[in-house]
């Protein structure tokens, strides 16, 4: 760790203990699991911990959003809506040790910056509060995660009812109609019902069920929907906040019939994409404020 600066060698720490969790993770894993594990796993003294003056962000997890920015760049990693996935390049590049793993991820991204022809800014001490693109995309990574996850958190706070009808209003959103929306008790397999005209006429007409648990959809409960879709037309879509188990994937993708799985990030995202089109008392469910920022194109 000599030949780094301060900033470098805990660089070097926090990315490879990252990657490790992921690759010991099956290789994804929600970010904000990422950064608790590596606050557990490895040893940080006082200034790893300090935070920033200006940002009030802690030092050793900007410099790890800030790295994976490098990761990223080299094909070691990918980040999609709050779940970072390792790449089988990121998990063969842990061989290399964390010096060598870091040294190849910014080789990587200076690369790429030469390629986009924009001027390289690599200072040997991170900080912040410097205006550098790689800094801006780190930030609001960083910030992304954090409405993510606070998104996540409100969803899981509700009840099951709840989340159902979150789930209406989404598929309104999307021009749909949902005439039937199951009420608490048995709703015999279907908890949501959607057409693209009032009455029905008009394929698709979608037949919806909901889990709201932490437990993920099994490849039964699948099949079982799949069993409701009797008519020319009929499509299923299967939504669950604990998402699906592997089985239950193939099994969705292999159908005859549509079956479309929706986890919480994916969720979420149709809620971002479809929010202004709601109505005021659906956005009501679940309300959004969009925050703007400079984009620089890196």
């Amino acid at each position: 760790m000599e030949k780094l600066s301060r900033s470098k060698a805990l660089a070097a720490k926090v990315i490879y203990a990252a990657f490790e969790i992921l690759r010991d993770n099956g290789g994804e894993l929600n970010g904000r699991n990422v950064i608790e594990k590596v606050g557990q796993q490895i040893e940080l003294d006082e200034w790893a911990k300090s935070r920033y003056e200006k940002s009030g962000y802690i030092r050793w997890q900007s410099i790890l959003h800030f790295f994976s920015i490098d990761c990223i760049k080299a094909g070691f990693l990918i980040k999609k809506k709050g779940v970072w996935y390792l790449t089988p390049e990121g998990e063969a590049a842990i061989q290399l040790g964390e010096i060598d793993l870091l040294e190849k991820a910014t080789e990587a991204y200076k690369k790429w910056k030469k390629e986009k022809k924009q001027e390289e800014v690599l200072d040997e001490e991170i900080e912040v509060e410097l205006k550098t693109d790689k800094e801006q995309e780190a930030t609001i990574d960083e910030i992304e995660q954090i409405a993510i996850e606070g998104l996540k958190d409100h969803i899981n706070s509700k009840n099951s009812y709840e989340f159902q009808d979150l789930a209406a209003a989404l598929l309104r959103g999307m021009g749909y109609y949902t005439p039937f929306v199951a009420p608490k008790g048995k709703d015999g397999g279907i908890d949501i019902i959607a057409y693209r005209d009032p009455l029905g006429t008009v394929s698709p007409r979608i037949k919806v069920q909901v889990k709201h648990r932490e437990q993920s959809a099994s490849v039964v409960e699948i099949r079982q929907l799949m069993g409701l879709l009797q008519k020319d037309g009929d499509v299923g879509i299967f939504i669950s906040s604990g998402g699906f188990t592997s089985d239950s994937k193939t099994t969705a993708r292999s159908s005859h019939v549509h079956v479309e799985l929706i986890d919480l990030g994916r969720f979420i995202e149709l809620w971002q994409e479809f929010y202004p089109k709601l109505t005021d008392e659906d956005k009501s469910m679940l309300p959004l404020t969009p925050i703007f920022f400079y984009a620089p194109n890196i």
